[in-house]
């Protein structure tokens, strides 16, 4: 198996990217025939993206052999909390606190090419990790459709972490919100956070 290498890239070389990024969304995002859900169209992925690269702090990596066969990309969270507008319920102090402390990364994509499976998880945990690390971040988020069992099962093998609920009136959507501490320090802040979230998942 040919080594898996990790690029960070900015801008300006990531619109060189566009295409094969796409190619990379569809070919991750393979909807098994029969499931009620779909995933968001190429275009969405590229209009998305795009809104991404526009954002303060926008970093993405990714990740290739001969090709390109992961990426993972977002932006720093703002220490005003604007971010977490829409949470169901109350959101903990030491998310408040790491967020207030601008040591919070929002990770909106992970595309990692259909692989074997232990394969495709090391490719992902690299990936995300290389961002935290890169924004010295201390805790990493992400948001994910609570429609989309796939993607939500696949972060939980990741290593995220499911803390709740969030509503975003503009796409009209219910996501579950995913946390990735990074750090003894930031794992033992958020201890016990995750368990009756998890619980709380739709059958």
């Amino acid at each position: 198996m040919t080594a898996v290498r990790l690029r960070r890239v900015n801008r300006r070389l990531v619109e060189g990217l566009r295409q094969d990024l796409a190619d990379l969304y569809v070919e991750s995002c393979v909807t098994d025939p029969g499931k009620e859900y779909r995933s968001p169209s190429r275009e969405d992925f590229l209009n998305r993206l795009t809104g991404d690269t526009r954002r303060p702090g926008f970093a993405m990596v990714i990740a290739e052999t001969d090709g390109l066969v992961g990426c993972a990309f977002g932006f720093p969270v703002r220490g005003d909390g604007f971010w977490w507008i829409g949470f169901e319920g109350a959101l903990s102090r030491s998310i408040e606190q790491l967020t207030e402390s601008s040591s919070v990364f929002a990770i909106t994509n992970i595309l990692v090419r259909p692989h074997p499976q232990v394969l495709g998880q090391d490719v992902a945990r690299r990936l995300q990790e290389r961002v935290l690390t890169d924004h010295q971040a201390s805790l990493g988020t992400t948001l994910v459709d609570q429609a989309d069992r796939r993607a939500l099962e696949a972060h939980r093998s990741w290593g995220w972490q499911d803390i709740g609920e969030i509503w975003r009136p503009t796409g009209h959507t219910m996501f579950r919100v995913l946390v990735l501490p990074l750090g003894e320090r930031a794992v033992a802040r958020l201890e016990g956070l995750t368990h009756h979230a998890w619980t709380r998942w739709p059958g």
